[in-house]
């Protein structure tokens, strides 16, 4: 067996970790966010952190070492041109969406979960998580998309490589 490349491990542990993170954002959107969706405000305290499934800590550890392995995957890759370029272009597409997620998606969730404390608070529930769930569909799918765009890059470089 030929020896594995710092490039091919890091590429491939990226797309392990993105395929994995894309699991749990799929369980998530179709099993999890239909619960807290259906009956607002009566169902956020199942987004409570103590009471609930808060998945704050969860997302925040994940989400770190997956960008960790993504920034290593392209600091290895970067001499290979045509693989660096499309690791670059894909990582500004997370970025972009990881942007979205923590300008719009984070703070809503913080304001379900004031909601759920307070329900005084609660304004236009209905649109508003409809909406959440309904643009929570397309960021999973802009996710799924970058890491099924990481395949063609992995092949690529064990093409190139071996």
């Amino acid at each position: 067996m030929e020896n594995i490349t710092n490039a091919e491990l890091w590429l491939c542990i990226t797309t392990l970790i993105y395929f994995l993170m894309n699991g749990a954002q799929i369980f998530e959107t179709l099993v999890f966010v239909p619960k807290w969706v259906a009956s607002p405000p009566d169902n956020f305290k199942l987004l409570l952190d103590g009471r609930g499934a808060s998945l704050k800590f969860f997302w925040i550890i994940f989400h770190s070492l997956h960008e960790i392995a993504f920034i290593l995957a392209i600091f290895f890759c970067w001499q290979i041109a045509p693989v660096r370029n499309w690791l670059l272009v894909l990582f500004a597409i997370h970025f972009a969406v990881r942007f979205w997620t923590l300008s719009y998606f984070a703070p809503n969730i913080i304001n379900f979960q004031k909601t759920a404390e307070t329900p005084a608070l609660a304004k236009d529930l209905i649109n508003r998580t409809s909406l959440w769930q309904k643009l929570n569909y397309i960021r999973v799918a802009i996710f799924v998309a970058v890491s099924l765009g990481l395949i063609p890059l992995c092949i690529k470089l064990f093409n190139l490589s071996h």
